[in-house]
This record gives C-alpha cells, structure tokens and sequence, in this order.
C-alpha cells in the first residue's frame, strides 16, 4: 500500500495568515519579531469533498472552531517561513487523518473455545472468591 495522499494538499490561497510575536522564552528576538503563524482553514469553504469536510468537522479537536474554521498557531521555529510551512503542514496532516472513510466494523460472534475459556476463569473466580469466606472452628 503506498503512502499517496487520499486528498489533494491544501493550496496557500485557500488559508488566511497572520505573523504575530510567538510566546515563550526567547530574548529579544521573541520580543520584538513577528515569527509566530496564525493560519485559520475554513472548512466549509473549501475545495475539500463533501465526505472529508463532514468528518473533518464532526472531529472533537480543540483547534476547530463552532464556525468550522480551523485554527493553527506555530512558534517553533525562529523564522516566519519555517512556520508558515510547520502550520501548513499540520494542517494537511490534520485533513488527511480524516481523508480515509473509517472502516465499517462487522460484529462476530466469540468462537466456542474463547466463550469456554471465559466461563472456566470466570468459576475459577469464584472458587477463589468462596476461600474467602470467614474461618469457622472445627468443632
């Protein structure tokens, strides 16, 4: 099986960014350069298939807003370019996770054996269980 994207990368032009100064230590170069990215994705807007922007908006992540805008901000890095491409990156990463249906479970049965291996632990069990009962004097 290859490791092909299932849906398209997204494009720049589909992103709004923001550079804004990164939190955290860092001296002076924190302080005084915007290098942060603030990338907002709205999924409804987009050119993704129906089925992908449904699970993508059906996810329970904190980074997706209750206006199916999708919210990365990065600050690894020192540079703003760096961290145009880290967030553009999660971002896809966070698409694609989404871009492969969940596969339907199909329910069985346990086999015999299985289901006579659970009744002989579970009496097993008990018999331990029963042994703890109180002490009674052997008169």
């Amino acid at each position: 099986m290859s490791n092909a994207p299932l849906v398209r990368p997204i494009q720049p032009e589909e992103v709004e960014w923001c550079a804004v100064r990164a939190q955290g230590p860092g001296g002076q170069n924190v302080n005084k350069v915007s290098s942060a990215v603030h990338l907002r994705f709205d999924v409804r807007a987009s050119a993704l298939p129906e089925a992908v922007k449904e699970r993508l908006l059906a996810l329970h992540d904190s980074r997706i807003t209750q206006e199916g805008v999708v919210v990365i901000k990065a600050q690894q890095f020192r540079s703003q370019e760096q961290n145009l491409a880290d967030a553009m990156a999660r971002l896809n990463a966070l698409v694609q996770s989404v871009a492969a249906p969940p596969r339907v479970r199909r329910p069985t049965k346990p086999t015999y054996g299985a289901q006579q291996r659970r009744l002989a632990g579970k009496s097993q069990r008990g018999e331990t269980k029963a042994l703890r009962g109180r002490v009674r004097g052997g008169d």
